[in-house]
């Protein structure tokens, strides 16, 4: 063998060595900082108890009203204390509701997709080695690193849709706030509705004992007539039905309301007196109308939503074109001579060309805009619906309280004629119980008065005169 021949064969192997040793020292270092820059798996297990807020705890609850969703809780201080007001309900909802802790989780997942959707993609490192089977040859080895080129660019588009499906989520949390805010006052609307008119059919219930009690003895004396105690019977049962219904409906209250604020079963909320609300202005339901789309945070989220289907439709589009991935590659045969190169990985669109995710886009981007259609379309049904109803509910009430002066001068007329010995009982009873029922009546209609005011709140968002608010917190979701 020539002398060149074995001084340049050595030399290569020198060569090769020194390489194999630099990319050695290069990769252990990288190695260890990937390894440093790595998440690592922590486990979380499940509990197995009740972790609703008892009474204890919910004595500690801190709230800032500068989280509040509205302005009207945000300017007011938390305070349970003394018991609880309307707006205290509705914040203690927004803090500790266990929906809106689902779906502020579910806001964590969007921006965690949208944090990964503007990753970069990683390079791919690829190594190949050949050992021959005879021998006077060397090991053969290739070594290549590639990039995906079309994940690049389609990057653009693909953050964008998820931006936007981050501020579509983050506008439905806000939305379903503004829901639970308006379900946590109706159901105190409720209790104290319950609280207001228990006494009452309790009352009520008393007189029709009292008046069936003494007229089965009168039956007995054989004084009265079996119609005269069946009539007193049935007026009787009617009123224990009543009553009854009426401490069922308060159970079903306070647990619809416990579950709301996720509370303990068997917490026992200390609520203020309800204040009637002030009368709907048709004007400003009307301006408000005009600017729904711009206010009301579910439309506001369908445009997000249409906003990111259009970049997922754009992405679409964008990968019907050669899927392209470019690298370098570094090799040396088994008679060790070494090449260097680059390779090119292109994908011929000849058959699918994307067509069918292009399809799937495009059919999607028209249900979300006909789905943005039908809810606003909905919204304006709903507000014409509360808008009949608040004015038929209001003529009711006003019939109701002016016959009811007249109604309790008859009660309090029987009361002292029948503590005189003037009339029956049978009389005193009826003319009190239609003075309990007018009250009853009268206290049922304030109740679904306030609580169409407050439905009427909850679809127009007149808590929130200012409809920047929203542009604000949209702009704010879509830059993150």
């Amino acid at each position: 063998m020539p002398v060149f021949y074995v001084a340049t064969v050595a030399r290569r192997r020198r060569v090769a060595a020194a390489f194999t040793h630099a990319f050695g020292r290069l990769l252990l270092p990288s190695c260890v900082l990937l390894l440093a820059a790595c998440s690592w798996y922590r486990p979380e297990p499940l509990t197995r108890q009740d972790t609703s807020t008892k009474a204890d705890e919910l004595a500690r609850i801190r709230i800032d009203p500068s989280t509040m969703p509205l302005p009207s809780l945000a300017a007011h201080r938390f305070d349970p204390t003394t018991g609880l007001d309307v707006e205290d309900v509705a914040m203690l909802a927004v803090v500790n509701n266990p929906d809106l802790k689902l779906a502020r989780d579910d806001l964590g997942i969007a921006r965690a997709q949208a944090f990964s959707a503007g990753l970069l993609p990683d390079p791919q490192l690829s190594a190949s080695s050949d050992f021959p089977g005879a021998t006077g040859f060397s090991r053969a080895f290739s070594y290549g690193l590639s990039m995906d080129l079309m994940a690049i660019v389609t990057r653009g588009a693909n953050k964008r849709s998820a931006e936007a499906g981050t501020a579509k989520v983050d506008l439905g949390l806000l939305w379903q706030e503004w829901q639970v805010i308006a379900q946590a006052k109706q159901l105190y609307l409720k209790a104290s509705l319950s609280a207001q008119t228990l006494p009452l059919l309790k009352q009520q219930f008393e007189l029709a004992r009292q008046r069936y009690e003494c007229t089965e003895q009168a039956l007995n004396a054989h004084e009265v007539t079996d119609d005269e105690s069946g009539a007193a019977l049935l007026a009787y049962g009617d009123a224990r039905k009543q009553y009854d219904e009426a401490e069922r409906a308060a159970e079903q209250t306070h647990h619809d309301l416990n579950a709301l604020l996720g509370l303990s079963p068997d917490v026992q909320l200390r609520l203020k007196a309800a204040v009637d609300g002030a009368p709907v202005d048709d004007k400003y339901i009307g301006d408000a109308l005009g600017a729904l789309p711009a206010r009301r945070p579910d439309l506001i989220a369908l445009q997000a939503g249409y906003a990111s289907q259009e970049e997922k439709y754009r992405a679409a589009v964008l990968n019907q074109f050669p899927s392209l991935s470019i690298g370098f590659v570094r090799a040396r045969d088994t008679s060790e001579i070494y090449t260097s190169g680059f390779q090119i990985n292109l994908t011929l669109p000849i058959f699918n060309r994307n067509r069918g995710n292009i399809a799937i886009e495009r059919a999607t981007r028209t249900r979300l805009r006909d789905e943005y259609q039908v809810r606003l379309n909905e919204a304006y049904a709903d507000v014409a619906h509360l808008r009949a109803d608040i004015v038929i509910l209001t003529r009711e009430l006003q019939r109701a309280q002016a016959v009811l002066p007249g109604i309790e001068l008859v009660a309090r007329d029987a009361e002292q004629a029948y503590a005189q010995h003037d009339i029956a009982l049978g009389t005193y009873v009826d003319a009190m119980s239609e003075s309990l029922s007018k009250r009853v009546d009268i206290a049922t209609l304030r109740e679904s008065l306030a609580e169409q005011r407050i439905a009427l709140q909850a679809l127009l968002g007149n808590a929130i005169p200012d409809s920047s608010n929203y542009e604000h917190r949209f702009a704010q979701a879509h830059a993150k």
